[in-house]
């Protein structure tokens, strides 16, 4: 006969199709595993970044709750300072309004309400917030619009001579630090 077995070329095809198949499913088994592991990885590197972000988002929460409580230090250093130069300057309206108790005494009774006025405005410095002054200026001026504007041209002298007095200041303690 001849050497060609019908037979032996099945069995030596059915060898090989195991074959294939068995090395199918090691290839599918490694890329599985290769999937597993790659999954793994990038949960692994996703939870550490996300701690690492958690952390730097910590810190610079930190960072600005210190600033915030800096500036809002500094904020109500600045609103007690404030309040007390209008304490002061309603004082010195007063003052002026006693001037006028006996040459003009509608003009020192319109003087002392821009006094109390402005001693109110101190209090609100000192206790409230900037809206609530701004407020109370707007329904100030409304009601009585000749003493918003005498208060005006007033607070702008204090003002001019407050900003003398300080140039004053620093510039003999700059001279005195030089020294």
């Amino acid at each position: 006969m001849t050497d060609f077995d019908p037979y032996t070329q099945k069995g030596s095809s059915q060898s090989q199709g195991s074959t294939a198949s068995n090395l199918r499913d090691q290839v599918a088994d490694a890329g599985a595993e290769v999937r597993q592991r790659a999954g793994d990885a990038l949960r692994a590197s996703t939870d550490l970044a996300r701690d690492k972000f958690k952390e730097a988002a910590d810190q610079a929460m930190e960072v600005a709750e210190g600033a915030a409580d800096r500036f809002r230090d500094k904020a109500e250093a600045q609103q007690r300072s404030g309040a007390d130069f209008v304490s002061r300057f309603a004082g010195n309206i007063r003052q002026a309004a006693h001037a006028f108790e006996t040459d003009a005494p509608f003009a020192a009774r319109g003087i002392n309400s821009a006094a109390d006025y402005v001693q109110g405005a101190a209090g609100k410095v000192r206790e409230g917030t900037f809206r609530d002054l701004v407020e109370g200026a707007t329904d100030f001026a409304r009601r009585q619009p000749a003493a918003f504007l005498g208060l005006s041209v007033l607070a702008g002298f204090a003002a001019v001579r407050f900003l003398k007095a300080s140039g004053k200041e620093s510039s003999s303690s700059r001279s005195e630090d030089a020294s």
